[in-house]
Parts: C-alpha cells; sequence; structure tokens
C-alpha cells in the first residue's frame, strides 16, 4: 500500500518515536535518531529510517530486537563514579564499565555526561532521556565542582589563565573557578568550578599552564552534592527534589482509593442481640 500525503491540519496521534525512546531510558533523544537512521530500531515489525514518525502506547517498538518496555516515572540517581571505569555502556577496548559495576535492581540508566577513565566522583544517571538531555545543556549552566590535585607547587596567581579563559589548540575554555587550598607535600589541592562539560577539560587546562593533574574527584554538580557517597554506592534522589530542582512538573498520580467503612456486625435473623 502507497501512503500519500494527507491535507490535514490535525497532527498525528502519539509522540515522536525519539522522545518515546528517550522517555523509555533507551538513550537521549539525539542518540535515538542516531539509532534510527542505523536502521536498529523496529516499529510493527518494520525497520524505520526516519525519526519523523508518531507512535502511541498501541505499536510495537524494539531496539537490537529487544521490545521497548512502557516508560517508567522519571527518575534520577547519585553514584560515585571509582577510577578505573569507563563511562560508556560497551568499550572497544575491553574495558570495564560503570554500567558493569552498578547494582543489579538497577532499572537501565543513561547516564548525565561523562568522567574519563581516572576521574573519580559525582556522576548523575536517569532512566529519563528528556532530563539528561536538560542536565547536559550548556544553557542549564549549572556549576560543576572538582576538588583536583596536581603535582607541583604552584601560586595563586599561576592560576589567572584559567580564570580569565584560555585557547588550546583552537578550542576555547570558558574561565573557571580556582582556588587553592593548600599544599601537600609535592602535590597541591585545588577547587575547581566549570560551567561547561568539554572533555578532559580541567586536566588540559592545568597541563597547559604547567602543572599535571594526579588525581580529579566532581563533588557537585549544580545542587546535586556527592556528600558521603562512598566509591560504587547510589543512592536515588526523591522524586520530589528532582522536580524542584529541575523544574519538572508533577507526574499523575492514580486516585487513592477511599478506605473501606467498617461494616456494623448484624445478629443472625430471627435472634435478637443481648444488651
Amino acid at each position: 500500500m502507497r501512503y500519500g500525503l494527507q491535507m490535514t491540519n490535525t497532527p498525528p496521534p502519539g509522540d515522536r518515536i525519539a522522545k518515546v525512546l528517550a522517555r523509555a531510558g533507551v538513550a537521549s533523544r539525539r542518540e535515538a535518531e542516531r539509532m534510527i537512521e542505523a536502521g536498529r530500531v523496529v516499529v510493527n515489525g518494520k525497520t524505520i529510517d526516519s525519526p519523523a514518525l508518531n507512535v502511541t502506547a498501541k505499536d510495537k517498538i524494539t531496539v537490537d530486537g529487544k521490545p521497548v518496555s512502557e516508560p517508567e516515572p522519571s527518575r534520577l540517581w547519585l553514584y560515585h563514579k571509582p577510577p578505573g571505569l569507563v563511562t560508556t555502556t560497551k568499550d572497544e577496548k575491553g574495558r570495564a564499565t560503570i554500567f558493569d559495576k552498578l547494582p543489579e535492581d538497577m532499572p537501565r540508566v543513561m547516564s548525565v555526561g561523562r568522567l574519563d577513565l581516572n576521574s573519580e566522583g559525582l556522576l548523575l544517571l536517569t532512566n529519563d532521556g528528556g532530563i539528561k538531555r536538560k542536565l547536559e545543556l550548556p544553557a542549564t549552566g549549572w556549576l560543576r565542582r572538582y576538588r583536583v590535585r596536581v603535582n607541583g607547587r604552584p601560586k595563586d596567581e599561576d592560576f589567572a589563565p584559567l580564570r580569565k579563559g584560555l585557547v588550546i589548540e583552537g578550542e576555547r575554555f570558558q574561565p573557571m573557578d580556582v582556588t587553592l587550598d593548600r599544599q601537600q607535600g609535592a602535590n597541591a589541592w585545588l577547587t575547581i568550578g566549570l560551567r561547561e562539560g568539554k572533555n578532559r577539560e580541567i586536566r588540559r587546562a592545568v597541563e597547559d599552564i604547567g602543572f599535571a593533574v594526579n588525581r580529579l574527584l566532581r563533588v557537585s554538580y549544580g545542587p546535586f552534592q556527592l556528600g558521603k557517597l562512598k566509591p560504587g554506592e547510589v543512592e536515588e534522589i526523591r522524586r520530589r527534589v528532582m522536580r524542584d530542582q529541575l523544574g519538572l512538573e508533577a507526574e499523575p498520580e492514580a486516585p487513592a482509593k477511599r478506605p473501606a467503612r467498617p461494616q456494623r456486625k448484624r445478629p443472625p435473623i430471627g435472634k435478637k442481640s443481648r444488651k
């Protein structure tokens, strides 16, 4: 059957396929669109090659041969990433990923941004691709703070280029908040805050001014704090807190059932109750 253009202003029912995949925790919208272009998504038995498709709950969707489940309520977790793990679902070099080490009872989740192999600390995880995209957008401008250990004996004025913003190999880095905290033997501890997340940004910037980072620990991402979370531990953020911090609308809840009214026991027919 050939499908022609329908001369109507009524939008098709449902939501765009990429939005549905993101909401189901498969991937962000942009990643879902790439999956579709790669021929990995099947709707009602037919492989699709364009994200310009609306689907409803009646449609059967699979990704890489696996059925896509109904979207769950949006959730967000704090995760203390240990060093030595990569922040990808699969690694071409066969290295362990954060997803290999998450608790078995965790649902399918995505990381919000990344921490490189040797970096550690706070990583946000979510089951909602829309939340992932919202948190990663540069326009959000949330401050991310890091505890950074560098080799050497720097002076406060050495970090002026980082505070002004610098250009490395043609790539511009935005100004960073840098505090020189203390000297510890041959190393110095810094606190660095930035509002963008370019690849290995802090390591490259510090190296550009003549020092080397030998430990990097993210301690906060916007309002979310690492706190006392131990390496490898996961803690879910309360949904009310998540909604308040992200400016999300409350998800509809099932109407509460009225408690059953206690029934008075009546005496059997023909018998009078004793007083």
